[in-house]
């Protein structure tokens, strides 16, 4: 069960929209972490994606600092990290750079799939017979990295020694969340494009919890699709960038995010927007009142102690438009969940 306050945080793929450049993005990008901040969102998170050209995320480290650098209080981190992509000593190098300079305000989140295909895994050195094994390994040499030096320790991660940053497990499966739980680790769900295991993966995260020295209780965090707008029509209308973007990506053609459409009837084939929907369906898309009960809904169901929220939308000023109205919802959708 989660405490009486239920923090909501955001997801930033630093998307590039058609007819724009990564530097576009990467302004944007700090200008709604500017505004989120304000609006009292808990964190923000980067993805690492590679070889797509309408996600600028790939250098995350280097974004987080860019961010971190122009606020104040917000947490930043990664949403996350694909470990298998890196050494874990430079991943705790990188950030244990990022805690020195802003310290206690990162998070270091680790995903356990290359986040690309195969040709750019080979293009970033990765070995395509290794054993996805290698990840609980390499988690635990991570955490060592952060650890106080041990006196036989014969290599150190300088910054990052003893720095404690917090280490997160992603997931969109059921993996994850036992590895989390083993491990004694926070959990996140990414349910924005994979809904499927949600609930299982939160009940086997919850009940097979082991506590650690620095999480005695299990912390699950959920991220989804949000979308909110002045009217029904509007938000539907800014989700169909998304849309779009998830059929390219299925047809192997991923691109810069897609403006709006009206009608996306023959944009795709029936199966496709089968896929589609059945990949989005726990987004959450409409006016004020339609987005307060999706995410009142959400939290009474799973009962998670953060909300993540991720936003593809094309217009930059009606994506901090979108986020203000979540913001403004929080304090109801949090009321509701305690009466019931």
């Amino acid at each position: 069960m989660p405490s009486h306050t239920v923090p909501f945080s955001v997801l930033d793929l630093a998307p590039i929209p058609q007819g724009a450049t990564p530097r576009d993005a990467f302004h944007h990008s700090l200008d709604l972490a500017q505004h989120v901040e304000q609006w009292g969102y808990h964190r923000y998170w980067l993805a690492e994606h590679h070889n797509m050209t309408g996600i600028a995320s790939a250098a995350t480290s280097v974004l987080i600092g860019y961010l971190a650098g122009g606020t104040h209080r917000i947490r930043l981190g990664s949403g996350g990290v694909m470990l298998p992509n890196h050494s874990p000593l430079v991943i705790a190098e990188q950030f244990g750079t990022l805690e020195s300079l802003y310290p206690g305000r990162i998070d270091l989140g680790l995903g356990r799939a290359p986040g690309t295909d195969q040709r750019t895994m080979l293009a970033l050195r990765r070995h395509l017979n290794a054993e996805m094994d290698d990840f609980p390994r390499d988690v635990q040499e991570l955490q060592r990295y952060f650890t106080a030096t041990q006196p036989d320790q014969p290599v150190q991660a300088v910054p990052g020694q003893g720095l404690n940053v917090p280490i997160w497990l992603l997931g969109s499966s059921l993996y994850s969340a036992q590895l989390a739980a083993s491990m004694g680790l926070p959990f996140a769900f990414a349910a924005h494009f994979a809904p499927d295991m949600l609930l299982q993966a939160l009940q086997i995260y919850r009940s097979t919890f082991r506590p650690s020295d620095r999480f005695p209780e299990p912390y699950a965090m959920v991220c989804v699709n949000v979308v909110a707008a002045n009217s029904d029509r509007d938000a539907r209308f800014l989700f169909t960038s998304m849309q779009q973007q998830f059929i390219n990506l299925r047809r192997g053609n991923p691109g810069p995010l897609p403006a709006p459409v009206e009608d996306m009837s023959a944009l795709w084939t029936a199966a496709e927007q089968f896929m589609v929907e059945q990949t989005l369906r726990l987004s959450i898309v409409g006016d004020r009142s339609k987005v307060r009960h999706g995410l009142q809904t959400l939290l009474r169901e799973t009962q998670v102690n953060e909300i993540m929220i991720n936003g593809q939308i094309f217009d930059h000023q009606a994506r901090l438009h979108s986020f203000e109205m979540i913001a403004g919802l929080r304090e109801e959708v949090i009321q509701e969940n305690q009466i019931n």
